[in-house]
């Protein structure tokens, strides 16, 4: 009977140290997401490049490339993310991947035009010695009318 009760202490203990670090997996990714929106606003390619994986790739409505392409497009301001209005995001853990769904307006300058468009943006990352990197960046035009405000 003892060893029963320990048998399920120890499985109840396993479950929930389990549940605590997959609830913490959630609250980094969800910040590195988000950060994410403000380095590419702020054109930061130092720290673009250690958050994209070295074979990430990015999947826009005019092309798809790799990460040194979109380092250097975003360096160069060929594409500006502006802003990003997130209104909602989903996540989903499968082991040592997430993947995110962003419900977004990105207002962006693209060869010299500002336009705005709603996008389902779909971010995988993947976590590789205890660190997580971006694996994939995929913008998905959405029928849906722009929410933002432009000011």
């Amino acid at each position: 009977m003892k060893i029963r009760h320990i048998i399920i202490a120890i499985f109840l203990m396993g479950t929930t140290l389990s549940f605590a670090q997959s609830l913490n997996d959630e609250a980094t990714i969800l910040q590195l997401s988000k950060h994410k929106w403000q380095w590419m606003s702020d054109k930061n390619v130092d720290a673009l490049k250690e958050l994209f994986d070295d074979k990430s790739m990015f999947i826009h409505m005019g092309g798809t490339w790799g990460k040194e392409q979109e380092l250097s497009v975003i360096k160069s301001g060929d594409i500006w993310y502006k802003k990003a209005e997130v209104y909602s995001v989903t996540i989903n853990l499968f082991g040592n991947t997430a993947i995110l769904l962003n419900d977004i307006d990105l207002e962006a300058v693209v060869g010299g035009n500002t336009v705005t468009n709603p996008f389902m943006v779909t971010e995988v990352y993947i976590k590789e010695n205890g660190t997580w990197k971006m694996g994939s960046l995929t913008f998905s035009r959405l029928l849906r009318p722009v929410k933002m405000n432009s000011k």
